[in-house]
């Protein structure tokens, strides 16, 4: 038994297979219109090499002892991860603090998890939901960093033990044993709540698990000649072929938020990225090299700090307005931004770290700043940056809001329906309609958090109304929550549906509704404003669907706020007060559109009727 503690080897294939992973989820994240909706795979690629690379470093032999190898390998770790870590933490911490607002809401509780590499832990504990936009938390992918970095931490104590099976399959039996209860539990978890399946270390660690199983298969693989004829090669390059379009479907495949995805969609994209090491480093692999193309190996060797800079980029761009007002442009300015950051932080902080080591690298800043002018006045420039970096994340620290807009939105939404709810329940009487007027008591709202952060607004310009809404909410839970309704004869003569935001809607959940709703009482769909790339197709669906049917009218929210994007939150998303005010109107402005539709059509049968007579 044996470990080691050198520099991880280096085996062909797996830079390229690295810049396809970040590749992937740079796209999913900086344009969200591109059809990679199931981007974030690349994470669990990432997963999948790691497991392969530091366990098969761990099981190289080496004359150090047990204490000393694991001090080194931590350490080496730590050179590796640490520099580039540090630097965007504070360089983008610095820059929110410049623009302020909702940037900086738990900035404080983000540097404390991604310091501690508990990143995940500490979101799931602050009740984060990753697949909402009402909390633009800016260091957020710092969660898989702390998966990773959480197996460096107890991988090499628990290697030992396992080390101590009789031959490699049974260690990889173990390992794939482990892996699959760790896919079990996500799907168990994912019923219930899909961020703590995502972001749970033991309930995503099956792509650490498979890696860590194909290392110990393919340890001490023999070199034999078959393995280098033509038949072989051209298996091995339909095997890596297969991996990487198992990897491709898996990122084209929509996200179901449920065990479909969760960890379906992850198994098939760790899957894949087995099947592409497995090819890459085969005795006299074609595939592997050929994927080391210069491109892909630049890319590859950067990908850590690509991965660490591109999110908060984005949050800093999004914060000052320029991802909803120019879409795809505001991507490339990021990426751009992400490749040029990481660049310099491989060449200069990252590189030099990591094969100076910390007392080197900082014997070499004191010789700079004895050196000549120039090299000093460069060192001293730096420093200053870094003085300059610290301070701006103390200041950000300091001065973080409490919570964001949209949350503040929200919760007041909340509290107006609590109010409404006692007044109800104190049987305030309501007031009196004459036949042309129509009051709240006449209206029941179902909604998303938009609606629910424009409650107050609702409850002022319709006093009476029904307003059952809630964030995350989509067109799936509207059917049920309608088929509930009828059932318990709640549903009144105007029926409001605004549950666009969060995703597509489906014509035949809308034709349900419609259904469910009946011909007696209005239908108004409220459709959505969000910089989301399936809101225009939401938009375009709910005006098809309205356009077919018959007491079935869409009040415009997108164009009315359009207008006032000031009036929303810094998400771009969620109306503040005054927004509030325009999403009544808008919906006030949909129920006399359906009265007037209902009227038209009366006055129309009346005359068929007449004229049949």
């Amino acid at each position: 038994m044996t470990l080691a503690s050198s520099r991880l080897p280096r085996y062909a294939g797996l830079d390229g297979l690295r810049a396809i992973a970040v590749a992937l989820v740079l796209v999913y994240h900086l344009f969200p219109a591109a059809p990679l909706h199931g981007g974030f795979v690349g994470v669990d690629v990432f997963f999948v090499v790691s497991g392969f690379l530091i366990t098969s470093l761990l099981v190289r032999p080496t004359r150090l002892g047990l204490g000393r190898r694991l001090l080194h390998f931590w350490r080496r770790r730590a050179r590796r991860l640490l520099p580039a870590l540090v630097v965007v933490l504070t360089v983008c911490s610095t820059a929110a603090w410049a623009i302020g607002g909702d940037v900086l809401v738990g900035i404080g509780r983000q540097l404390l998890g991604a310091a501690t590499f508990s990143y995940n832990w500490a979101a799931i504990a602050g009740g984060s939901d990753y697949f909402t936009a009402t909390a633009p938390e800016l260091f957020r992918n710092m969660w898989s960093l702390a998966v990773e970095e959480q197996f460096y931490l107890l991988w090499p104590l628990l290697l030992p033990l396992v080390l101590l099976l009789p031959g490699r399959w049974a260690r990889v039996a173990v390992a794939a044993l482990a892996a699959a209860g760790s896919a079990w539990w996500m799907a168990v978890l994912a019923s219930d709540d899909v961020t703590r399946a995502y972001f749970g270390t033991d309930s995503h660690a099956f792509g650490l698990f498979a890696g860590i199983a194909l290392a110990f298969a393919t340890q001490h693989m023999p070199d034999a000649a078959w393995m280098r004829g033509r038949l072989a090669r051209i298996a091995g390059v339909m095997i890596g072929m297969l991996g990487l379009g198992l990897i491709v479907l898996a990122a084209l495949l929509p996200d179901t938020q449920d065990a479909a995805t969760f960890p379906g969609t992850l198994l098939l994209a760790s899957t894949g990225a087995l099947l592409v090491i497995l090819s890459g480093i085969a005795p006299g692999s074609v595939f592997g090299p050929a994927l080391d193309v210069a491109p892909l190996r630049w890319l590859g060797d950067r990908s850590y700090g690509v991965y660490l800079w591109h999110w908060p980029v984005l949050m800093l761009a999004t914060a000052v307005g320029a991802r909803a007002d120019s879409g795809w442009i505001a991507g490339m300015v990021a990426l751009v931004i992400t490749l040029a950051a990481a660049s310099a932080s491989y060449r200069w902080i990252e590189q030099p770290v990591r094969s100076l080591g910390f007392r080197r690298s900082l014997r070499a800043v004191r010789t700079r700043l004895g050196g000549p002018p120039a090299r000093r006045f460069a060192m001293l420039s730096g420093l200053a940056g870094c003085a300059i970096a610290l301070g701006g994340t103390t200041a950000a620290v300091a001065s973080a809001p409490a919570m964001t807009a949209s949350e503040q939105s929200i919760r007041d939404g909340q509290h107006a329906l609590k109010v409404a709810a006692a007044k109800k329940a104190a049987q305030t009487p309501a007031p009196v309609p004459t036949p042309e007027q129509v009051t709240g008591e006449q209206v029941i709202a179902v909604g998303d958090s938009v609606m629910l952060a424009s409650a107050p607004a609702l409850y002022e310009r319709l006093p009476g109304i029904a307003v059952d809404a809630k964030v995350s909410r989509s067109i799936w839970a509207g059917a049920d929550i309608v088929d509930g309704l009828a059932a318990s004869g709640s549903l009144r003569d105007h029926v409001v549906i605004a549950l666009g935001t969060n995703g597509p809607v489906d014509r035949r959940v809308l034709a349900h509704i419609a259904d469910t709703v009946g011909h007696d009482r209005d239908l108004i769909l409220v459709n959505a404003y969000a910089p989301r790339e399936w809101i225009d197709g939401v938009n375009r669906d709910l005006a098809a669907f309205a356009r077919g049917r018959t007491g079935v009218v869409v009040a415009d929210w997108s164009k009315a706020i359009a207008k006032h994007r000031e009036l929303l939150a810094g998400d771009q998303i969620h109306p503040r007060s005054a927004g509030g005010t325009i999403f009544a109107d808008v919906v006030q402005q949909g129920i006399d559109d359906a009265r007037k539709e209902r009227s038209t059509r009366a006055a129309l049968l009346s005359w068929k009727l007449w004229d049949e007579k």
